[in-house]
């Protein structure tokens, strides 16, 4: 019995043993290839490259120092989206009193957005035979967004909260919603390079160039939210009045709900809409006390969500455009490990991040294994930021979770993405 019992811990500690010294193999061969890298060795690159079935690092280099993430910032306001909001995404508020609709936003933006073709609450407020009147009275002031965009957070958007600029059939430029062009005029002062449209910094009125428009001209440009726009717009697009009033949010209003939560986190992650991040985490305050507000969120996610990140973090913003957000590699690995265990259905998952080869920012950055994809992840792209975090599948069928983080170089930055491209594919054929 006894020799049974010795032979039996043998066989174990050598079992035991032969697992640490292939993972301590595995760690000298990546580690290899990272020192044999002439273009990550020259500015701060941090990496940290999980092995799922194991539950473990296998490699870390500079993994607990924090970095500018960019879009991978995406991540954690997709984990926040995931902890704080349903299956569908409450569109509006709203009570009945009398022959009155009186309603309030909630911060979704997939009211008439052209990818999201929404039309849920449009058709609910169209179809509705009451005096319909729009509070504002839970939205915040954040014409600032996230202190540092042009995009400002809506409680009410409508086809993104922006007006379209183009050359009218007269030859002469026009805006949509037509209301605006009564705040459309020439000014002499104004030398652009080539023609464009500009939006006074505190207002929504704008004006053009005494230049000459080609005739295919379009642009985008973001408007500065307020209760007179959302009814400007409103009017304009249900074609019937729409009144204002200062009503506070009551209790016991009902929600009318609009998508699919999964069709605005996709739109959000594989093309990198920053737009939509911003307004995703505004529309997660909306299921929190008092006025809309980013910043209301990120507090609430941090102090309820994130608190066992490995390694201390900065979180300004939900698009990650902000140089302010700092995660560490770690973090960021630990995140990725969060989202897919609150997601529970890889399908459901890998639907969510741009596929390597196939769709979003990663359509043209990796070539699929003979049609194969091996890489979900999401970018991260700021100037002298380039940044991959997700999921990765070898040719052995080993499934890693990987963060890897470019910050402060200054080479072309297509050097680094396809740096990273290279060494994410040799680790795909190699373990």
């Amino acid at each position: 019995m006894k020799t049974i019992t010795l032979n039996t811990l043998l066989a174990f500690v050598f079992f035991i043993t032969s697992i640490y010294q292939l993972s301590a193999q595995s760690k000298r061969k990546i580690g290899k290839i990272f020192k044999a890298s002439e273009i990550v060795n020259n500015h701060y690159t941090g990496f940290a490259l999980y092995e799922a079935a194991k539950e473990k690092m296998l490699f870390e280099l500079d993994a607990n120092k924090p970095a500018i993430p960019a879009s991978n910032t995406k991540i954690i306001t997709l984990y926040t989206a995931l902890n704080m909001l349903g299956d569908s995404i409450p569109g509006l508020r709203y009570i009945t009193k009398g022959d009155s609709l009186i309603f309030w936003g909630t911060g979704d933006p997939s009211m008439l957005h052209p990818d999201l073709k929404s039309t849920k609450v449009y058709d609910f407020l169209k179809n509705s035979d009451k005096k319909l009147f729009y509070s504002h009275s839970n939205a915040s002031n954040d014409f600032m967004g996230s202190a540092i965009y042009t995009i400002a957070m809506v409680s009410l958007p409508v086809g993104e909260n922006t007006a379209q600029a183009y050359a009218g059939p007269d030859g002469k430029v026009r805006l949509k919603p037509d209301f605006l062009n009564a705040h459309l005029k020439l000014d002499t002062s104004y030398h652009p390079k080539s023609f464009s449209v500009r939006r006074d910094e505190r207002t929504n009125t704008f004006s053009y160039p005494a230049m000459s428009m080609p005739a295919d001209f379009k642009q985008t440009v973001y408007l500065v939210p307020g209760a007179e726009l959302t009814q400007a717009t409103l009017i304009e697009v249900l074609g019937k009045p729409v009144h204002i009033t200062n009503m506070a949010l009551p209790e016991n209003a009902k929600t009318m709900y609009s998508v699919p939560a999964d069709s605005l986190y996709k739109r959000m992650m594989l093309p990198s809409d920053n737009y939509l991040a911003e307004q995703i985490l505004y529309l997660c305050s909306s299921t929190l006390p008092g006025k809309l507000s980013v910043d209301a969120a990120i507090e609430h996610s941090s102090k309820n969500f994130l608190t066992d990140l490995p390694d201390l973090f900065q979180w300004r913003d939900g698009s990650g455009l902000s140089r302010y957000n700092y995660f560490s590699p770690r973090s960021i690995v630990k995140m990725l490990i969060k989202v897919r265990d609150k997601v529970g259905d890889e399908k459901r998952l890998l639907n969510m991040f741009p596929v390597g080869g196939v769709s979003g920012t990663l359509r043209n950055a990796f070539k699929t294994d003979n049609g194969v994809p091996f890489v979900w992840a999401k970018t991260g792209t700021l100037s002298n930021v380039r940044i991959q975090g997700g999921y990765l599948v070898t040719r052995k069928g080993k499934k890693f979770i990987y963060s890897f983080m470019n910050n402060n170089f200054l080479i072309p930055s297509a050097d680094i993405s396809n740096e990273m491209v290279r060494i994410m594919t040799l680790i795909r054929e190699k373990y």
